[in-house]
């Protein structure tokens, strides 16, 4: 097995690519230990001293270090950690573990301008955010103001406001008018 390494914008992040299946649908986010416990593959890469956090894609694995910890010594017991994994035959993810990972439901007056977002985030964001080894997801809606939890590389990410103001703030104004803002939430 050949797990091939990106470097991602935020320092405190790598991506790992398996060269395999990660999640057939969605993410999972796993921003703590205690959250890595629904998975398996979390729970390994969590065992690794220095990890903070874990997201999966559906052709990667995020992991987010903490700042004291040096990826020339993490990045060994990492790959040693997915590659055991993947060889034990182990699920990625536990039995009934929920791995929706996608958009907040919003019930209410603005479900059609609700529903032009999630599609443009869908469409025109999430891929090129994958791309980075993270996940921007719809949380919310009210008065023009758009909420977005960034998840993986995306959280914490030194340019995630940059990234927010300039790039998807822009983007949903120009085909929303009625978005005036967008602010990310922590969940």
């Amino acid at each position: 097995m050949f797990i091939q390494t990106e470097s991602t914008p935020n320092p405190a992040t790598l991506k790992f690519l398996p060269g395999q299946t990660v999640l057939e649908m969605g993410t999972a986010d796993f921003p703590t230990a205690e959250a890595g416990e629904k998975s398996p593959l979390a729970q390994r890469l969590f065992a690794v001293e220095g990890v903070t956090g874990v997201f999966f894609g559906t052709d990667f694995v995020t992991v987010t270090k903490d700042d004291s910890a040096d990826w020339d010594h993490l990045k060994p017991a990492i790959l040693g950690a997915i590659m055991e994994h993947f060889q034990s035959g182990a699920p990625v993810m536990a039995d009934g573990a929920d791995q929706s990972g996608g958009h907040a439901q919003h019930d209410g007056e603005d479900g059609e301008i609700v529903n032009q977002i999630k599609e443009l985030l869908d469409t025109r964001v999430r891929p090129a955010v994958a791309q980075d080894g993270g996940d921007i997801t719809f949380h919310g809606f009210d008065r023009g103001v758009v909420y977005l939890h960034m998840q993986g590389a995306c959280a914490g990410c030194p340019s995630s406001t940059l990234t927010l103001k300039m790039g998807i703030e822009n983007l949903l104004r120009h085909y929303i008018p009625e978005v005036s803002e967008v602010r990310p939430v922590a969940v």
